[in-house]
């Protein structure tokens, strides 16, 4: 399949959030969990107020927790929060008619865990035909698995950015840049700068 490295058009694009339980969490350092989950939500309420459609995930929920409540409640009031099974998002018949029933080509995936869930959905996305791009700065797994991660889709040929690239992507002009930093609390999440 060939891949294509043109900008991501927010009028095609779908949020992923994947895993962002407490379980996945308390893996990583202590000093990543929070601005991890911050940045996060902050791109759902970026997605939000660019009308981009959030589909939500956490694995096994009756064992590993829900999603972390400060995400469930970016989510759009018609969500919900898909119990997943499987490692792969699109090896699930649920999530994969979520996936198809969104009529969108770009998906963006964000959440836990870099080197297993995001990797598994994203390559079986980008296997399927979709457009598939991965943020380095709303991913992650304890270290090294994250950077083993990233380097795995990339050879996959799953695109990889920030939160900053994914945010100008969408956005890409001053006029909505304008509009959609009105609807944002002003400060931005720890370690973001835009």
């Amino acid at each position: 399949m060939e891949h294509s490295h043109r900008l991501i058009d927010r009028a095609q694009s779908c949020l992923v959030v994947i895993d962002v339980q407490q379980y996945f969490l308390d893996k990583l350092p202590l000093d990543q969990r929070g601005p991890l989950v911050e940045r996060i939500a902050w791109l759902m309420q970026v997605a939000r107020g660019l009308d981009i459609p959030i589909i939500a995930t956490a694995e096994d929920i009756e064992r590993d927790g829900p999603l972390v409540p400060s995400l469930i409640a970016e989510l759009p009031d018609s969500s919900k929060v898909f119990d997943k099974m499987t490692f792969g998002l699109f090896g699930q018949g649920d999530i994969r008619a979520a996936v198809e029933a969104s009529g969108r080509r770009d998906f963006v995936l964000v959440g836990l865990e870099t080197d297993v869930c995001i990797a598994h959905s994203a390559i079986g996305l980008h296997e399927a035909g979709y457009r598939v791009t991965v943020i380095d700065d709303a991913t992650a797994s304890p270290p090294p698995h994250h950077d083993h991660g990233l380097r795995r889709m990339a050879a996959a040929g799953v695109m990889i950015t920030s939160v900053k690239g994914v945010y100008y992507e969408w956005v890409r002009g001053l006029k909505t840049n304008a509009v959609i930093r009105a609807k944002l609390p002003q400060a931005l999440p720890p370690g973001l700068t835009l």
